[in-house]
């Protein structure tokens, strides 16, 4: 079974709407212009790209990042990555052609599916209406967190407030960065890779 790994810049209060700066969100870029930036403290985003085994988003987070990553070389690796996106309305038109195989899945049962075949570890960037979903529905095995020092208020979650039953976390790696900023990794105990 794959490992379904959750990547988040998330603010202190849960927010993890538009952190590099796109469009329509009031606090929208806060992850750059309201701390100071420090190398160091992402360097976990590297490393996500060198052991991930596939990426996987949600709609709006697929528009948002593929006209924009297939160029960046910060981003390089994830040219070569299979890429899924969770959708029931886009089309294998809507498809751009610069980023690498894509496939869309129409279902959590094929997020599910897909968990279930071989290779490395399937991250999740962005797409904060998908990550609800996948934590709801007990298919994230691993959340890599970068904290914010920053309360926004209003804002997308990472997290949902469906009335459920408590999902217990275990922190497997931690460090706190001069800017405020917190690493936090935290496997799902009892989450769907035990079962």
């Amino acid at each position: 079974m794959r490992t379904l790994i959750s990547t988040a810049f998330v603010s202190l209060d849960g927010v993890v709407e538009a952190p590099g700066g796109e469009e329509g969100y009031r606090n929208s870029g806060w992850t750059f212009k309201d701390v100071e930036f420090l190398p160091e403290a992402f360097e976990i985003k590297g490393r996500e790209q060198e052991e991930a085994g596939a990426m996987l988003l949600g709609r709006v987070s697929y528009e948002a990042f593929s006209p924009v990553w297939p160029g960046m070389e910060e981003f390089a690796r994830y040219r070569t990555l299979p890429k899924y996106v969770v959708s029931t309305t886009l089309k294998d038109s809507d498809l751009v052609t610069d980023w690498g195989d894509t496939t869309i899945l129409r279902s959590l049962d094929d997020v599910a599916a897909l968990k279930r075949t071989e290779g490395g570890p399937i991250i999740v960037h962005g797409s904060a209406r998908l990550n609800r979903a996948l934590s709801d529905a007990g298919l994230i095995d691993r959340y890599h967190l970068l904290v914010f020092p920053l309360l926004l208020g209003a804002g997308k979650r990472l997290f949902s407030d469906s009335d459920k039953d408590a999902q217990k976390l275990k922190l497997v790696e931690h460090e706190a960065y001069a800017n405020g900023v917190q690493k936090q990794v935290f496997d799902v105990v009892g989450g769907a890779r035990a079962r």
